[in-house]
């Protein structure tokens, strides 16, 4: 089968291509799954880069251990593993499992498709919901009624986030994101959109009970002062500066200890669980992707690229052809 693989750290143009390798066998509790589309996450360019460094510590300090790329997938189920009764042969399916940027992946969590998305769309839920809905709904513990404010609104899980904080009963959603992207977080729903970069969205009376952090920026110190009494903060896998998310995480761990409500977060299992739950809310009407180009497999690193720039509106999908 064709898939992209890695076998150094560096530029996405420099150290990945598409090659001919062995398809995955399907172990029990897996399904394998011929992928039709799949999509690009902040993850996916940091595992390609090794930056920052600290990332390597789980994928290989000189060299990658597995040359496999991406996670996030959508396709037709080709075999089922021993216990599988989720899902049947020819079922489309969505899902996450690392290599998911070639023509076939095998993994656990995969569940049926939202009937009323095209697998292009189906792949652009998976990483991004799952980590959005995690983020609000079990760590930000969001209770119908809260005001909620989501900086980096316009990006993959910002606007996942915007729609599901909706979708969970907020108040009101204030979305702060950058001049281009107003447009997109009024369109899906947000109650206020900020641009950042003429509006100082922490100065001001304005207070909310959950402020979800999907861009790194401004400082912890700029969220605290926006929190009402009694509100959390919850700062998703995203951060700046040579320690990037290790850092972040790390500050945030201090901060807890001194009873500041700063909740640090990754995404994490059940996914199989999420998936479903992410799939009733679309076929609800109440969260779509947003998509905001596709790329041929062939062009993966291309897409890659684009990611990493930090300036992408939703989601960007690879065609599995």
């Amino acid at each position: 089968m064709r898939a992209i693989v890695q076998h150094a750290y560096g530029p996405a143009e420099r150290v990945l291509r598409l090659a001919e390798v062995d398809p995955p066998t399907v172990a029990d509790g897996e399904v394998l799954v011929r992928v039709r589309a799949a999509s690009v996450n902040a993850g996916d360019w940091r595992g390609v880069t090794g930056s920052p460094v600290l990332v390597r510590l789980g994928g290989g300090l000189r060299r990658p251990r597995n040359p496999a790329v991406g996670v996030d997938a959508a396709g037709v189920v080709e075999a089922v593993g021993t216990g599988v009764t989720s899902v049947r042969m020819g079922d489309a399916v969505y899902g996450m499992h690392v290599g998911a940027f070639a023509e076939f992946v095998a993994g656990k969590s995969f569940v049926p498709k939202p009937a009323n998305l095209s697998f292009e769309e189906a792949a652009a839920v998976p990483a991004a919901g799952c980590t959005a809905l995690q983020a609000l709904r079990d760590q930000g513990r969001l209770r119908p009624g809260e005001r909620v404010l989501v900086n980096g609104a316009g990006g993959g899980v910002g606007t996942f986030s915007v729609q599901i904080a909706k979708a969970l009963g907020a108040a009101a959603v204030t979305a702060v994101t950058s001049t281009a992207n107003l447009e997109v977080v009024r369109s899906i729903g947000a109650d206020e959109a900020v641009d950042y970069t003429t509006t100082d969205a922490w100065g001001g009376d304005r207070r909310f009970d959950l402020i979800v952090d999907c861009g790194g920026t401004p400082t912890v110190a700029a969220f605290r002062r926006a929190l009402a009494p009694g509100g959390r903060m919850v700062l998703l896998a995203a951060g700046k500066g040579r320690f990037g998310v290790m850092g972040r995480f790390i500050g945030g761990k201090l901060r807890a200890r001194l009873k500041q409500p700063v909740i640090v977060f990754i995404a994490s299992p059940p996914f199989t669980e999420n998936l479903s739950t992410l799939a009733e809310f679309i076929e609800a009407g109440v969260v779509r992707p947003v998509i905001e180009r596709t790329y041929p497999l062939a062009e993966t690193a291309a897409a890659i690229r684009h990611v990493q720039s930090e300036r992408t509106q939703g989601k960007v999908v690879i065609r599995v052809e």
